[in-house]
């Protein structure tokens, strides 16, 4: 390799780099970009579809009736999922076999039977428990007394479901984010006087979030499609609304398509406010990350360090010639 004098000088040149050429990719996309827009013409110029059906039913009072029924379910059932997720978490994390034991008996159940029956289920629960009563257990006297098929209406039979059944995703999600948090975190935290409820709430979960959240955002999505399983016990949610209608005016393909358009606003929405929660949480990891890279930045070539003085010579040391020569002592004096 030649040496250049600037490659002589220590001087950083910079690096010409040539993308290669890749037709593969260029092929790849044109068919795709082709297939987008022969789809998107086929669904516009398709009169099956009744697409001035859809734009009226879009703004409808019914559609946004159960839409905003739909809205409620996700929310409350995160809402409980989350509080029954840490809950779970912490107790699987306990010292205590039987904490540990029932947290996953908890978690084995609900991960392991489909949703759908877990919804039917709750619906159907008056077959099992008739009456709901507040009072001495194991035979005694009942203070207070409902019947099921009053407390257990369709939309409290989603709201169970849903959120009991989340609460045992959300578990396992709590608890990878709280071992993913460094263990000498918590010793210091105890070090300094900090009970366990306080190292959990002031230091663990706040630096557990930022594994938290990503799955957890993933889940609420999931839970605004999943909201659609309600249909099967007549919830008033936006599939069951969209369904009651096309039974009245045979336009299935025209309302699946409204609902389908409403679910896509709401899941969009909450993908967004995921990025910018992400971000929330991830501002110490980014700064602390920046920091090291600027600590790893390459050192500045000779040119840019500061010029030194150079240093004085140093004395020479005198010979054996140039030392005085010691006299021998007598043997008077080293007595």
């Amino acid at each position: 390799m030649e040496v250049t004098p600037e490659r002589a000088a220590g001087v950083e040149l910079p690096i010409e780099a040539v993308r290669p050429v890749r037709p593969g990719r260029w092929l790849g996309a044109a068919v795709a970009l082709l297939f987008l827009v022969w789809l998107a013409y086929t669904i516009i110029v398709n009169e099956n579809l009744h697409w001035d059906v859809i734009v009226a039913f879009l703004a409808d009072g019914r559609i946004l009736g159960g839409l905003w029924v739909t809205i409620q379910l996700t929310v409350l059932s995160m809402a409980i999922g989350l509080a029954l997720g840490v809950l779970a978490a912490v107790m699987q994390l306990s010292d205590n076999p039987v904490l540990r034991g029932t947290s996953a008996l908890y978690t084995w159940f609900f991960r392991g039977t489909p949703l759908l029956v877990q919804l039917i289920f709750w619906f159907n629960i008056g077959l099992v428990f008739p009456t709901f009563a507040v009072g001495v257990p194991f035979g005694g006297p009942k203070l207070i007394e409902w019947q099921a098929n009053a407390v257990i209406t369709p939309f409290t039979a989603a709201l169970l479901g849903l959120a009991i059944n989340e609460g045992a995703y959300m578990a396992e999600i709590v608890r990878a984010g709280i071992r993913s948090v460094d263990p000498g975190q918590r010793e210091a935290a105890e070090s300094l006087g900090m009970s366990h409820r306080q190292v959990l709430r002031r230091v663990v979960l706040p630096q557990a979030m930022r594994v938290i959240i990503p799955p957890t955002g993933n889940q609420f999505i999931s839970m605004l499609k999943t909201t659609s399983m309600v249909s099967v016990i007549a919830g008033a949610e936006l599939l069951t609304v969209a369904q009651r209608i096309y039974l009245g005016n045979f336009e299935v393909i025209a309302m699946l398509v409204v609902a389908s358009i409403w679910y896509l606003v709401l899941t969009t929405i909450a993908s967004v406010g995921q990025h910018f929660v992400e971000k929330r949480f991830e501002r110490g990891h980014v700064r602390l990350s920046s920091r090291i890279r600027s600590n790893l930045s390459p050192l500045p070539s000779k040119e840019a360090l500061p010029s030194e003085e150079p240093l004085p010579p140093k004395e020479p040391l005198p010979s054996e010639e140039a030392l005085p020569s010691k006299e021998p002592r007598s043997a008077e004096e080293t007595m």
